[in-house]
């Protein structure tokens, strides 16, 4: 499951946060862990020159992108290499909205359609895997139908 999608600037300042599945009295721990971690690590690393950390049974994926620095937070089937390749998606993602690499005034300039692909981005991974639908909708098909999702759970 992924747990956490952050964008920070270089002070430190969170620019985009998704979270899922993260209770909210745990977030604000994990935002300044987060941006801890990428002060401590981040100095001197190359445009999405990935960096690997873990914290209990949860693994980090974060890198530099211009200006911007890209967390992706995840656990159980989102191992390390699992979140290099959702990291790559989602830098991918903003250079193309972006057309550079982001400056944080260019990322601001384009915070409402980076916004929308990383939430489509998201959706797609969430609905790609069977385990983690079936605990959103607790066996349940009729959500899914509404959102024009089709789904065979019987083979999850």
């Amino acid at each position: 499951m992924i747990l956490a999608v952050l964008f920070a600037n270089s002070e430190g300042n969170i620019l985009v946060e998704r979270f899922n599945g993260v209770p909210a009295e745990e977030r604000l721990h994990w935002r300044s862990f987060l941006v801890k971690l990428g002060a401590d690590n981040l100095k001197g690393v190359k445009n999405e020159e990935l960096l690997v950390a873990s914290h209990k049974s949860v693994y980090i994926v974060y890198t530099v992108l211009g200006d911007v620095s890209v967390y992706v937070v995840g656990k159980d089937e989102y191992d390390e290499l699992a979140l290099a390749e959702v990291i790559f998606v989602i830098t991918s993602a903003v250079k193309d909205v972006c057309g550079k690499l982001p400056t944080e005034r260019l990322f601001l300039d384009k915070y409402g359609r980076i916004c929308l692909t990383l939430d489509e981005i998201i959706w797609k991974i969430f609905f790609s895997s069977g385990l983690e639908l079936m605990e959103l909708l607790d066996g349940h098909c009729d959500i899914l139908a509404l959102i024009g999702y089709h789904c065979d759970l019987r083979s999850v």
